[in-house]
């Protein structure tokens, strides 16, 4: 019994989408195939193999119906790559043109494959695609054809496997769709660059506060935190940082975003949008609390469960950290700050 042929198509996203605009993107791709993989801020993929009996489609034919249902339905333009397996499909949406989608088909990977600069292969960065160069490897053909022990010798067994594979177009990863959400995110997307580190200051402090809320609300608390800013030139700078105890509490969630955005260093950057995310989730009934013998901290925590109140009586906007209060026109696009959603 031979197996199935597989075809996995990967879809670049033309688009700066938040987290809540991208799960809704994930989740209508649930309706071609439920084989659909999450790969943020601005890609997915799709095993179609399942899905082409059922729409009596070919596999170019489906990938152009899920680009129209996102051009149609979000306004948004993509490209694409189809193939026989994850890494020749995300290959190929790399080198297809917004709008385009370049097909591999799995007689012809090789050909397609061996012409291409050793960089291309997902996983060689500059330092091990610079090693190679130095012998004369500079292309994907070049290194499938090399023997294995040869490669082993400049790169080391493990490496030399994984990229002896890779050049030959091997790739067994199957397409995973996402685990039940272990994460909260909010973020703020600006309609221009800011370079005020006051409001990169109250930006990061507003979605802290947020996540607060949200883990509070659910009955959650934190284990870690990570920021994520990215600037105009669409790069991105993360940073990670664990909380000395799981918590939902805001200011402790502040003070650790917070320190997050000082470790980043930003004095002229031009930060298009934040991201905050809380992660290690733990349920808050069976989570332990360092008792503390500061009255201050009892009373912080019964002065935020009445705000809590008063926000689900009157609104999120009903009560706010006084650090928070508008009184100056806001910076553009901070009227745009998402509620927080699973990421």
């Amino acid at each position: 019994m031979t197996a199935r042929r597989r075809h996995i198509a990967h879809l670049h996203l033309h688009a700066s989408l938040s987290g809540e605009q991208y799960a809704d993107i994930v989740e209508l791709m649930g309706g071609v195939t439920p084989h659909v993989q999450e790969m943020p801020p601005d890609a997915v993929q799709l095993d179609l193999t399942s899905a082409l009996r059922y729409f009596d489609l070919s596999a170019y034919d489906a990938v152009q119906l899920v680009k129209m249902r996102l051009k149609a339905l979000y306004g948004i333009d993509s490209s694409a790559g189809l193939a026989g397996n994850r890494m020749l499909a995300a290959m190929a949406a790399d080198a297809s043109a917004p709008g385009d989608t370049t097909c591999v088909p799995t007689g012809r990977a090789a050909e397609w494959l061996h012409p291409r600069p050793v960089a291309a292969l997902p996983g060689i960065g500059r330092a091990t695609a610079e090693k190679l160069g130095r012998y004369g490897l500079h292309t994907v053909g070049q290194i499938a054809e090399l023997p294995a022990a040869t490669l082993q010798r400049l790169l080391g067994v493990s490496q030399a496997r994984l990229l002896g594979d890779r050049a030959r177009g091997y790739d067994p990863r199957p397409v995973t769709p996402a685990e039940p959400a272990a994460s909260l995110s909010a973020e703020l997307v600006l309609d221009a660059d800011c370079l005020d580190p006051v409001r990169h200051h109250r930006a990061v402090l507003g979605l802290a506060d947020r996540i607060g809320q949200r883990l509070r609300g659910e009955g959650q608390v934190a284990g870690r935190l990570t920021l994520v800013v990215r600037y105009a030139d669409r790069s991105s700078t993360t940073r990670t940082r664990a909380v000395a105890e799981p918590t939902d509490h805001s200011p402790v969630l502040a003070a650790t975003a917070l320190g997050l955005l000082t470790a980043l260093g930003l004095q002229r950057a031009r930060v298009r949008a934040y991201v905050l995310r809380a992660d290690h989730l733990l349920p808050a009934a069976g989570a332990y609390r360092q008792l503390s013998l500061d009255p201050g901290d009892a009373r912080a925590r019964r002065a935020e469960a009445a705000a809590d109140r008063a926000r689900r009586r009157f609104g999120p906007g009903a009560v706010r950290p006084a650090t928070l209060a508008i009184t100056e026109p806001p910076a553009p696009g901070w009227e745009g700050v998402s509620p927080p959603g699973r990421a």
